[in-house]
């Protein structure tokens, strides 16, 4: 599949949760729609909805976009793409896999991606922080930047991640995961470590202008809560995309030398298990 147009169904997803009470009323609507086409104008909306014209350009415009219109454009477009009737389960976990990755196009920033690359440039230590499935993903973040010269910890017990605000200063750089946006030793790290001149980057599905007082930079993922086939998708692979997004940005930098420290990473595991064999003949 191409990822020609960019939809607006992650865009409300991610911001759901700071509309006004009307304005979930307008996003529910677009986000149930079954997929239908019908006469969408500001006139007909405002009757179906009962609610004003002016508040639904208010909400065009909350999302980002100049006004109704554009909003409306976007989004028939995205029915275009609307997906067939799944027939079998196998098919609903691919699909479901594929309307992820199409929400990561539409949500993801290429220019923010850069200045990540660049934080990441210029950071003398890196901290990824973030509990359960997040902290998995936090690991796996450690496992791969370290093999391309990263100075880079993963912090994934709570109280381990609260006490590293501690010890940031500005040389430091913290990444927080937080899917829903609400683990309080992650944004409590980000806080503290913004007060002591740390760069501070946080991952979840929900925006919120809340995160920008103490964040540098929050990098918005597809949620899978808002799928019918949700419980079958793990809620690390969002997290993943994006973080092979931005190892995908970061290892072009210098690319020879990153490859090369690739490589002596792998050649370093290699001599251990040889090592070890020979331990064991002896």
């Amino acid at each position: 599949m191409e990822f020609d147009e960019k939809s607006v169904v992650p865009l409300l997803e991610a911001k759901y949760d700071s509309f006004t009470q009307a304005e979930k009323n307008i996003a529910d609507f677009f986000l149930h729609n079954n997929k239908k086409r019908e006469d969408l104008s500001l006139e007909t909306l405002s009757g179906k909805l009962f609610v004003s014209k002016a508040s639904i350009s208010r909400f065009a415009k909350k999302c980002g976009f100049k006004g109704y219109r554009e909003f409306l454009y976007q989004y028939e477009k995205s029915l275009d793409r609307a997906e067939e009737k799944i027939t079998n389960n196998s098919k609903i976990v691919l699909d479901t896999y594929q309307e992820l990755l199409t929400k990561t196009y539409s949500l993801m920033d290429e220019g923010q991606i850069a200045r990540i690359v660049r934080l990441l440039e210029a950071a003398g230590r890196v901290f990824v922080c973030g509990t359960g499935s997040s902290g998995l993903a936090a690991a796996e973040m450690e496992s791969r930047f370290m093999r391309i010269g990263i100075d880079i910890d993963s912090l994934t017990d709570a109280d381990r991640i609260r006490m590293q605000a501690v010890f940031c200063d500005e040389h430091s750089l913290i990444i927080g995961i937080s899917v829903s946006g609400e683990n309080e030793s992650v944004l409590y790290l980000l806080r503290e470590a913004r007060q002591r001149q740390a760069k501070t980057v946080l991952i979840t599905s929900r925006d919120s202008l809340f995160y920008r007082e103490f964040c540098d930079e929050v990098v918005l993922i597809s949620s899978i809560k808002w799928l019918e086939s949700g419980s079958m998708i793990s809620p690390q692979f969002p997290i993943l995309v994006m973080l092979d997004i931005i190892y995908s940005e970061y290892s072009w930098l210098d690319r020879r030398e990153k490859l090369a420290m690739h490589s002596d990473t792998l050649q370093a595991l290699k001599s251990k298990k040889h090592y070890m064999l020979d331990l064991r003949e002896k």
